[in-house]
């Protein structure tokens, strides 16, 4: 039995956040955030589905992390950007979080993970 998995979104971070960050890496003072922001735009990729989101990054992409919405316990969000992309934060039931940076269109990602929580959690206490 195969179980279908509708994709929310798959990619990596805005486009506006690499940009503004080489900019601000003219200066001296700036060149740790362009650093971290090139290095974003080639390894960090989001992929947001109705049952997980998986997030892959680190040094030349090696690192995966993987949760279902019933694990998460909390969800904090963040504008950047004048608003076109902002930093969301997953804090799971153990107290470990995971942070999303550079998310584009994330005011519709955190509305999607929110009823994606809600929906899995009505599951669970029908289940029960």
């Amino acid at each position: 039995m195969a179980v279908n998995e509708e994709v929310f979104y798959e990619g990596g971070p805005h486009k506006g956040d690499l940009i503004l960050n080489v900019l601000i890496g003219l200066t001296l003072v700036g060149l740790p955030l362009a650093v971290g922001a090139i290095v974003r735009a080639l390894w960090l990729r989001f992929r947001i589905t109705n049952r997980r989101i998986t997030v892959t990054g680190g040094w030349q992409g090696r690192e995966r992390s993987e949760i279902i919405y019933s694990e998460i316990a909390d969800l904090v969000s963040i504008p950047r950007g004048l608003g076109f992309w902002g930093d969301i934060c997953l804090i799971l039931k153990d107290r470990s979080r995971l942070e999303m940076r550079s998310v584009p269109n994330y005011r519709a990602v955190v509305e999607f993970i929110k009823t994606q929580m809600a929906e899995k959690q009505a599951k669970a206490t029908t289940a029960a």
